[in-house]
């Protein structure tokens, strides 16, 4: 990811709009241009992360080179076990990690406010409409049931 394009979020609106679009750039990368992410994820490649960003988008890309990096960094050589796994089970960790990156961005920039307003950010991003639960990604194979 290449520095910090995007502004920083500077309230508990902006911290969940920020989660919103990363959040949907991920579930794109993992869903609709699952293919596109796959061809990217390269294991002969250096160690790659996949990133969502503000906008909606995803891209896979090197970690930051700056120490400490700008932001939390997700989970480093994606591409490492996806010959060695099947592609369902692949994306399913993938899934889990993006996950966990995603809160740990949202918590990054809620920290900034204070613990009141740390944990609105959070109650809002765990309440989202579609999910069942305070997580943002429901690991469930396409090919079973078609859910």
């Amino acid at each position: 990811m290449e520095g910090m394009p995007h502004p920083i979020p500077r309230t508990v609106e902006e911290v969940f709009n920020d989660f919103k679009g990363r959040r949907s750039g991920l579930i794109k990368a993992l869903t609709t241009d699952v293919d596109k992410f796959y061809q990217q994820c390269d294991p002969e490649k250096e160690n790659l992360c996949l990133y969502g960003l503000p906008n909606e988008t995803w891209e896979v890309n090197l970690p930051v080179e700056e120490v400490p990096p700008e932001l939390p960094e997700p989970a480093l050589g994606i591409n490492f076990a996806r010959d060695g796994m099947q592609e369902k089970d692949w994306l399913s960790l993938v899934a889990v990690h993006s996950d966990s990156w995603l809160l740990a961005v949202a918590f990054y920039f809620g920290a900034r406010f204070g613990f009141g307003k740390n944990e609105s950010a959070v109650k809002v991003c765990s309440l989202m409409p579609d999910n069942k639960a305070p997580h943002t990604f429901w690991v469930r194979h396409i090919d079973q049931a078609g859910t």
